[in-house]
């Protein structure tokens, strides 16, 4: 029966949905969404629950520390993954929905300075030397053993030639959010975070992008989990919508799938 289910929900998202208010009886759903969404995704939920009365409650963290916590049992109706890896690390512990996950937005990294930072203008290439452009301040990102902006980050300067240099001079924080603060408040000299976060911080200033094939592809898997509510196929569906699609494009993600309504 819980598979019959678990289908059903699935089958009702790839056919879209009429956003009914009818869902709206218990009327809240949670979501537990990499920290890097959060501007985006409290707009889009509060399109949402102006249009269905559903309330939504959004828990923002690090990829890899929701996943652990949907494994422990937290109450989540929907997961947001920065990474596919940890959407895959979900699936294998039997808390995803399957059927139901769908790589919904792609996003880019960067190198960040403070907005006074006379660091500019940094060409991000092969052998470009990220440890001598610090000089003896900290270069902030996610942990690069377990949060998805950090493996990225990792993965870039490896393959830049850039990692065995530039790897002591590392703040490691505990999301991409925090990373994005530490520069802010100049408390370090440069940080790697994602596009869409430079974006919202007035602290900070973009002083490199990194090239899209110095690292994997960055995607957003989104999926209903095993226990959520009926109603969460209506609200992955209003994801997969137009509105959202503008929604996410403002604050400067990239929309993988073609809207559904």
């Amino acid at each position: 029966m819980h598979r019959l289910s678990a289908y059903v929900v699935a089958f009702s998202i790839l056919c879209g949905s009429s956003y009914s208010p009818a869902f709206a009886q218990d009327n809240s759903l949670t979501v537990f969404a990499a920290a890097s969404m959060k501007n985006a995704l409290d707009d889009i939920d509060a399109a949402y629950t102006a249009k269905t009365g559903v309330k939504v409650v959004a828990s923002y963290a690090a990829s890899s520390a929701l996943a652990k916590q949907i494994e422990q049992g937290a109450p989540a109706d929907i997961f947001v993954s920065a990474d596919t890896d940890w959407m895959d690390y979900a699936i294998s512990k039997k808390t995803i929905n399957e059927p139901t996950r769908i790589n919904l937005l792609g996003n880019s990294i960067v190198l960040i300075a403070p907005k006074d930072s006379k660091i500019d203008n940094v060409k991000i290439s092969q052998g470009f030397d990220l440890a001598k452009l610090a000089g003896d301040g900290r270069i902030a990102t996610g942990d690069v053993k377990a949060v998805p902006v950090g493996k990225y980050a990792k993965a870039a300067l490896e393959k830049l030639g850039a990692w065995p240099a530039a790897e002591p001079k590392f703040a490691m924080a505990e999301s991409v959010r925090a990373a994005l603060t530490l520069v802010a408040r100049g408390e370090a000299a440069l940080g790697i975070v994602y596009a869409t976060d430079a974006k919202v911080e007035p602290g900070v200033k973009i002083v490199g992008a990194f090239p899209a094939d110095s690292h994997p592809a960055i995607i957003y898997p989104v999926a209903a989990t095993a226990t959520a509510k009926a109603r969460a196929a209506d609200y992955l569906a209003f994801l997969r919508s137009s509105v959202a699609k503008t929604v996410f494009e403002r604050y400067g993600f990239t929309f993988l799938i073609r809207p559904t309504s």
